[in-house]
């Protein structure tokens, strides 16, 4: 069994500590916060450190908390030569102090504390610095998903860009969509269907084949008619940037 200290509770580092709650090839042995009452629905008030000098001794040390911090508490840890990951898509391994082995467990997906997920299915991207070290990276990964990937700081780059448009950039634009539905007393609701078919077809289909719309067919005359009914001058800039890209696209196939 592989003894794991989870440092942070944000939404990532809670999703992971219930995961590896649930799984019989991990144990717990602390997880440090700031501030305890964070954490106390999940773990025993005896398991959380909130000092670095109570951190006990573990297999693996997974730092889960914002981009920025991230080089800063890998330094102030009490400890050497023992195996720390972060958790980010856009940080590479050497953000990490060089005093502990380094590596990264990066679970690709979009976390929300109140939302339930099943890790099962989840990506999880993995880099270390030596064979053995991937090893334990690869067990833990597999004690709670199906889906995992040697990934390098440099792959990494590019799959959380490509997360970037795919998630952040596609929730904006159905947030985009539920205020223009607002605004003309229509219910957001009615979209939900499209949007859940739109996301089914991409399992099949690859996105190119998947693009459908006014941009993709060149209707010029619903094009106008979109960009003239839109008062918004940000929802006009969006829908003329994306117009253009698909039309562009179209040209390059």
């Amino acid at each position: 069994m592989v003894k794991i200290t989870i440092i942070g509770s944000g939404n990532v580092a809670q999703h992971l500590i219930k995961a590896f709650t649930k799984s019989d090839r991990t144990e717990i042995v602390q997880v440090f916060s700031r501030k305890k009452e964070s954490l106390l629905h999940l773990v025993d008030s005896d398991k959380i450190a909130t000092d670095f000098s109570d951190l006990k001794e573990a297999d693996l040390y997974v730092i889960s908390i914002t981009d920025d911090a991230i080089s800063e508490v890998s330094a102030q840890l009490p400890f050497e030569n023992q195996l720390v990951v972060h958790t980010s898509g856009a940080s590479p391994i050497a953000i990490l102090n060089s005093k502990n082995r380094k590596g990264v467990f990066y679970p690709l997906q979009t976390f929300s504390k109140a939302k339930p997920v099943d890790f099962s299915i989840i990506p999880i991207c993995l880099e270390a610095e030596n064979q053995t070290d991937y090893t334990i990276l690869e067990t833990v990964a597999k004690s709670i998903s199906n889906a995992v990937f040697s990934i390098s700081s440099q792959q990494r780059k590019a799959l959380h860009v490509s997360a970037v448009f795919v998630n952040n950039f596609t929730n904006h634009l159905y947030q985009i969509g539920q205020e223009i539905c607002e605004e003309h007393l229509v219910p957001f609701e009615i979209l939900r269907p499209l949007i859940q078919e739109t996301a089914e077809k991409i399992q099949t289909l690859t996105p190119g084949d998947a693009q459908t719309g006014p941009a993709k067919r060149n209707d010029s005359t619903t094009i106008d008619a979109h960009l003239n009914y839109l008062t918004n001058e940000n929802q006009k800039n969006i829908y003329k940037i994306l117009t253009q890209s698909i039309q562009n696209n179209g040209k390059t196939l």
